[in-house]
Parts: C-alpha cells; sequence; structure tokens
C-alpha cells in the first residue's frame, strides 16, 4: 500500500474560528510522521497561483496561532479553480512541489472543488506531459492525490459531523451579544429583532434562541404559515401581560415563509410596531459572529480534527477521500462526496419548503431542541386533561456552585409545569431538605435564568447520615414531594445515594434523578457535565492573557482546577498549546520534571521565547506549583524565568457557555421526563443521567459506588479525554524536518 510523501493544507470558502487550531494540527502531526508539509495560502486560488503561495512549513511556522480568529493561511474564492486550466495549473504547482495529498478545510462548495481536482489528477497530469509541460516519471510518481476533507463553516450545517470548526464559537457571538442587548431591552421594556447568520441552516438562530431564552425564533427549515405574524405577536402579548420585560426576536438571515417568500428582521420590526405598538429596535450581527478568537471547543475540535487528518491519510491512503467530523467525542470519517451530496440535498429541501422533511433530515436533536424552544417561549404553561393526577417534584443542587445550574432548574421548572404538575425549590441543597426550606416554584419566576451564573437556590456540600436521612424523608411526606431532581456534583450525587433507600409510610421509594453539574468533570455515567466547557472557556481566556502578559524568555506554570481528576488540565493545555501538562492520572515524579526540564532548556536553547505548563491536582500532595515553578527557576540555567498562575475559583463563576445552556437543557428536559415517568410507576427506580458518545442515557444510581473510585472522586475508568494525551505530545513535541529537508 502506497502512502503519500508529501501532503499540502489549505483554508477556503468562508472563514471559520478554530480554522488555524486545524491548521496547526496538520503541519505537526505530519512533521512528527516525518513527512514534509506545505501550506498554500489564499484557498484553492493559491493552488492555482503557485509560486510562494505554497511554502514548506515548520513547526515553528505555526506557533502562536492556536488563539487567532479566521484563518492565517488566508481564504478566496477562485474562478480560476472553476475551470480546467486553472486546475491543470494547480496540479502542476502540486506536483512541482512533489506533494500529493491534501487536507482542506472549508465548506460544501470547497469540498466539492477539491473532489473534482482529484477525480481529474490523473487525466490533468497526462496532460501536462503531453504538452512537455511535466516529466513522465515524475507524474508516474503521483498518480494519485489523496484527500481528506475537514469542514469549517459557522452554520454547522455539514451531514458526518455533529459539529462543524467555527460553529461553537459564532454561538459565543451571538449568545454575548444577546445577553448584551437583553440588558439594554429589560430598561426601556424594548423588543429586539436580532438577523444571525444561516441562510438555509437554522443551527445558529436555533441554538442561539435555546442559549439565550429567546422569545420567538424564526428558522429555514419549519417555515411558518401565513399567521405567523398573529402567531408571534400573541406570544410576545402575553409575555408582557405576565411582567416580562425584554422581548428577543431571533431571525435566521434564510428564514423564509410556506410559500418561500423571505421573512427580514424589517417585516418582523413593522408587524410588532404596527400589530402590538411595540419600540422595536433591529439589531444584524452579520460577520461579528465570524470573528474574534476561538472557543476552547473549537480549538481542540480543531485539534483533534487536524491530527486524525493526517492519520487518515498515512493508515488508509487507499480509502476514498473521507470527511473527518466528530460524534460526541468521539473522531470518526466518512465518505466525504455522500456527506457533501446529503448536505446539499437538506438545502434542496429546505428551500423548497418541505419542513417537515427538512426536520427530519436534519435529525432528532435539532427536532427535539424546535419542540423544547416552543415549550419554553411560552408565557403559560399547557391546559392539562382534568384526568390527569398533579406531581409535587422537588429540585435542589448538592456540590459546588457551577455555570449552568440556574439554566438546568429553568428548564426543569417550564418543563414540569408544562406537564401539568409542581416543581418545589429547595434552598441550600440536602441541607435545606433538613432545615424544611422549599417553596413552589412559578412559571416567570425563572426568567432570566439562562444566562445567570452560580446558583441562585443556592448549594452545599452536605451529605446526610442514617439519622438525617429518616428526618429527610418525613419532611418529603409532610410536603407531598413524589420524586427529586438533584443537579449538582460529587456531594449531590453522594447524598442522593444516601437518600435513595429511604420510603414513605408505604414502603415507597422517592425517585431521584441525577444532572451531573460539575466543572471537573468528574462524574459517572457521563462524558460531559454541566459546567465543564463553561470553565474550559474561562481557563482559555485566562491563559491567553497570561500569555500575552509575558516578558521576554518566559514559561508560565499555570493550576487548574479538577483535584484529582485531568480533565480540565489536559484539553485546557490541548487549547492553549502548552508545551507541558500534568495531570492527576499519570502522577508525577521526579524524573519526569527532570526530562522535562531537559526539553525546555533545548527549545529554549533553539531561540523559543515562551513556554507554557498547565497541570492539574497533585494526588501525593508534594509536587506542588511552587516546587515545579521554583524547580525550573533553579536549573533554568538563566535561558528563562518562570512564573505561576493558581486560576482557583474563576474557574466557577462567570456566565455559562453556549454548550452549558444547550446540555443544561437537553440534559434536563429528559431527566425531568424520566422522573415524571418514574413518579408514576409501581417501583421507581433512582438514575443518574448522562451524555455519552453523544446520546443521553441513564444509569441506576445504585451504580454509582461501582463505577467510581471514592479516594480519587472520579470514574474509576479513565474518561475518555485521557485517549487525547498522544495528541497533546504530539501538539507539543518539537519536530525535527524530515529527512533531506532543509
Amino acid at each position: 500500500m502506497s502512502v503519500p510523501g508529501k501532503l499540502a493544507v489549505l483554508t477556503s470558502g468562508g472563514d471559520a474560528a478554530g480554522m488555524n487550531a486545524a491548521v496547526r494540527a496538520v503541519v505537526r502531526t505530519g512533521l512528527a510522521a516525518g513527512l514534509e508539509v506545505f501550506a498554500v495560502y489564499d484557498g484553492l486560488q493559491g493552488l492555482v497561483d503557485g509560486g510562494d503561495r505554497i511554502r514548506s512549513m515548520s513547526s515553528a511556522d505555526v506557533s502562536g496561532i492556536l488563539h487567532v480568529g479566521g484563518t492565517v493561511l488566508g481564504t478566496a474564492r477562485s474562478q480560476d479553480f472553476r475551470t480546467w486550466e486553472g486546475r491543470r495549473r494547480a496540479a502542476h504547482n502540486l506536483v512541482a512541489h512533489d506533494v500529493d495529498a491534501l487536507v482542506v478545510i472549508g465548506g460544501d462548495g470547497s469540498l466539492t472543488g477539491a473532489d473534482m481536482f482529484r477525480e481529474e489528477w490523473p487525466d490533468l497530469l497526462d496532460e501536462l506531459v503531453a504538452d512537455g509541460l511535466l516529466d513522465e516519471e515524475r507524474a508516474d510518481a503521483h498518480r494519485t492525490l489523496w484527500l481528506v476533507g475537514l469542514v469549517g463553516s459557522i452554520d454547522n450545517d455539514m451531514s458526518g459531523t455533529d459539529m462543524t470548526i467555527g460553529a461553537d464559537t459564532a454561538l459565543h457571538r451571538i449568545v454575548e451579544a444577546v445577553d448584551a442587548i437583553h440588558s439594554t431591552a429589560s430598561s426601556h421594556q424594548r423588543t429586539f429583532v436580532i438577523e444571525v447568520m444561516g441562510r438555509r441552516c437554522g443551527y445558529l438562530a436555533l441554538m442561539g434562541g435555546l442559549a439565550t431564552g429567546a422569545n420567538f425564533v424564526l428558522i429555514p427549515e419549519n417555515p411558518p404559515n401565513d399567521d405567523w405574524k398573529d402567531t408571534m405577536c400573541d406570544v410576545l402579548r402575553g409575555g408582557r401581560r405576565i411582567g416580562r420585560r425584554a422581548n428577543i426576536v431571533l431571525v435566521a438571515e434564510g428564514a423564509c415563509d410556506v410559500h418561500g417568500r423571505p421573512i427580514s428582521v424589517a417585516d418582523v420590526k413593522q408587524a410588532l410596531e404596527e400589530r402590538l405598538g411595540e419600540d422595536a429596535r433591529i439589531t444584524i450581527l452579520g460577520h461579528v459572529q465570524r470573528g474574534g478568537a476561538p472557543s476552547a471547543f473549537d480549538r481542540y475540535m480543531g485539534t483533534v480534527m487536524g491530527y486524525a487528518a493526517v492519520k487518515q491519510l498515512l493508515e488508509r491512503p487507499d480509502d476514498e477521500p473521507q470527511l473527518i467530523g466528530i460524534q460526541g467525542h468521539r473522531v470518526v470519517s466518512s465518505p466525504l462526496m455522500e456527506c457533501v451530496a446529503k448536505t446539499q440535498s437538506i438545502a434542496d429541501v429546505v428551500a423548497g419548503g418541505d419542513s417537515a422533511k427538512a426536520m427530519q433530515m436534519r435529525g432528532g436533536s435539532f427536532t427535539r431542541s424546535h419542540e423544547l424552544l416552543r415549550t419554553i417561549v411560552r408565557a403559560r404553561p399547557r391546559q392539562i386533561d382534568a384526568g390527569q393526577r398533579p406531581l409535587r417534584f422537588a429540585v435542589l443542587h448538592g456540590g459546588g456552585p457551577v455555570p449552568g445550574m440556574n439554566t438546568a432548574v429553568r428548564i426543569a421548572l417550564r418543563v414540569v409545569m408544562d406537564r401539568g404538575h409542581t416543581l418545589l425549590g429547595v434552598r441550600d441543597g440536602f441541607h435545606g431538605l433538613l432545615d424544611s426550606t422549599l417553596e413552589e416554584m412559578g412559571w416567570m419566576s425563572v426568567s432570566g435564568w439562562v444566562s445567570e451564573p452560580g446558583a441562585e437556590l443556592g448549594t452545599h456540600h452536605f451529605v446526610p447520615d442514617r439519622e438525617q436521612v429518616a428526618h429527610i424523608a418525613r419532611q418529603l411526606a409532610i410536603h407531598h414531594v413524589d420524586g427529586l431532581l438533584m443537579i449538582g456534583g460529587w456531594a449531590g450525587y453522594e447524598a442522593a445515594l444516601a437518600l435513595s433507600d429511604a420510603t414513605d409510610d408505604a414502603g415507597r421509594p422517592w425517585p431521584i434523578v441525577c444532572v451531573p453539574a460539575s466543572v471537573s468533570n468528574n462524574l459517572p455515567a457521563t462524558d460531559m457535565s454541566i459546567g465543564a466547557d463553561s470553565a474550559l472557556n474561562s481557563i482559555v481566556s485566562d491563559v491567553d492573557k497570561i500569555k500575552e502578559a509575558a516578558m521576554g524568555n518566559q514559561i508560565d506554570v499555570v493550576e487548574v482546577m479538577g483535584k484529582d481528576c485531568g480533565f480540565l488540565a489536559l484539553v485546557s493545555g490541548m487549547a492553549t498549546g502548552a508545551e507541558l501538562i500534568y495531570v492527576p492520572e499519570e502522577g508525577m515524579s521526579l524524573r519526569r520534571l527532570q526530562d522535562d526540564l531537559v526539553t525546555l532548556q533545548a527549545g529554549f536553547d533553539r531561540g523559543k521565547r515562551r513556554g507554557l505548563v498547565v497541570r492539574g491536582g497533585d494526588p501525593d500532595g508534594f509536587y506542588t506549583t511552587s516546587l515545579i515553578e521554583d524547580l525550573f527557576e533553579h536549573e533554568s540555567g538563566g535561558l528563562f524565568d518562570v512564573r505561576s498562575a493558581i486560576l482557583g475559583q474563576v474557574q466557577r463563576g462567570g456566565h455559562p457557555s453556549p454548550f452549558d445552556r444547550i446540555h443544561a437543557t437537553r440534559l434536563t428536559t429528559t431527566a425531568v421526563e424520566h422522573l415524571i415517568a418514574q413518579a408514576q410507576s409501581d417501583q421507581p427506580v433512582s438514575a443518574m443521567v448522562g451524555l455519552r458518545r453523544g446520546k443521553v442515557e441513564f444509569t441506576p444510581l445504585s451504580e454509582f459506588p461501582k463505577l467510581v473510585d471514592p479516594s480519587a472522586r472520579r470514574p474509576r475508568k479513565a474518561g475518555w479525554w485521557m485517549a487525547l494525551r498522544p495528541i497533546a505530545d504530539t501538539m507539543a513535541a518539537p519536530t525535527p524536518p524530515p529527512s533531506g529537508h532543509a
């Protein structure tokens, strides 16, 4: 089986934050494998132009680009590449550099053009040979052009992957803007009509609506009927009647009605002013959604996808062209043109106005999110059948406060009430159950909680003993509670487990569902906990500032939270470009520190000026951050200074990230539905809800002791992030040039 000898990477189409992370990963992974790697500047046009637009890359050439928005390689629409002559010139330029493999980062148009180029490759070379522009022997050495595609698109509209590079960052920009607008809208009791990108895909508008608590959303996949203006005004009018001060309407730029007529923000504004007398204002976010530093997730995703693209070329080069995607946290590959064809067929269905088919083709998650949004935006819960027995549930927190807890309580209340039941809020966690501090919550009592940091209900690390469990059971009976929803961390799970054996006077246990909320991401039965993504983004933002403030030759040692769980350390280390990452799962030793010190010294000897070390907790309590700082400083030989920073509780603070808001909404909705079903069951079972392999699943709470290492307060089985260690090492390792390459 032949493999490519040299490869090139390019970015094409619209720019997307995270493209640079992917470029960096392709370059460093290729170099680590002994390949020569070229960067093509200005996209497909750079292939046509050749010359200095195709440049050999070193590891240093991609240093310092991880946090930069857009694409440092540039991108351009290429009319030349659409022609046979243009593609012939591109083939000549690549063969001149002995390049026979391409990694293309772009949208469906760019990937389609690249695949056409691949298919025509042999004929293009034959014509170059016939015209005397290419030596036949050299052409025979490059008879195959290998191709792998990565999707860079803020619209998140490509099949074959759950997320496209840039979509998460675009959601960050949208959420930041809408959060800011919401405060001024509340001050003046105004309605803001906000246009977001999404020509044929409503992902940004729909998820932006969930993440910001928007009151009405218009998307291309679900074109409204002729009475959409009345429907919208009824929803907003109902909110005003119950005291809502701000109204936010999100409009995808491709929104239209059932007849295919475009719905613009101006149309929405006019309807609001004429029918409601609203003081409506328009904001078009435009290209601000593309800009700015990439989010933690886009840096991480771009890195793992770029790494996987090179591995695909090296290990399975004879496969048909593949698209590298991500499902959950697993990297997957799919036939490139099958994904492109499906993507384009969805766009055709959307353009044709078949809403039912369009929603079905977007997938179950998209459809459920749309239905959920319709529940959330109601001013009042639905009318429930008179024959249904109303239930009473209690919601509480356990463990430390994390961003997204309030989002989870908000959706829990809305779903419980929408199903015709009552929700009691418990103050200060399980200690509040002990003290009987429960109060009934109303539909609007959680208004604005979607973005609020911390935990409005309060939380506590309290875990009840046997006697206290009996007292809590009596309180649950007094308040006629039918089930408990616990949103929290390790202490909350332990408390829920202690309470799960309690029964009422009839010997029936109270069903409990635990929703994971922990910045450390150290809970069992889930790949991601609410709050972990917010903590990652907080770390990335702070480390970016720390690196910018470095003076002279300097190494920064940054300690992050996590205690004995290395999720934050490893993933944030990858997202910030750390040379060294210490995680508690691997332990520490003096020998390792000595080896790492030698590596750092060698780098600074070769002209390196900055260094970053990210470390998690220390299981032994000996190799502290200050010890590492002192050791590296003492042994630096004057090559560099060392500074340390312990980020501490700042990682728990701030507004929840878009992912955590959406994650909390989805997990909690499913958890509430499960809790209702268990409360109506003759033999209720308590459970832990989690997101695993991209799907929401339930695990019996009784399994908690078997799944965890109680001394380390983390799952017994290594977390999925530990599989990222080879990627992190490849990104950090100093890579010598391949043989024969200066």
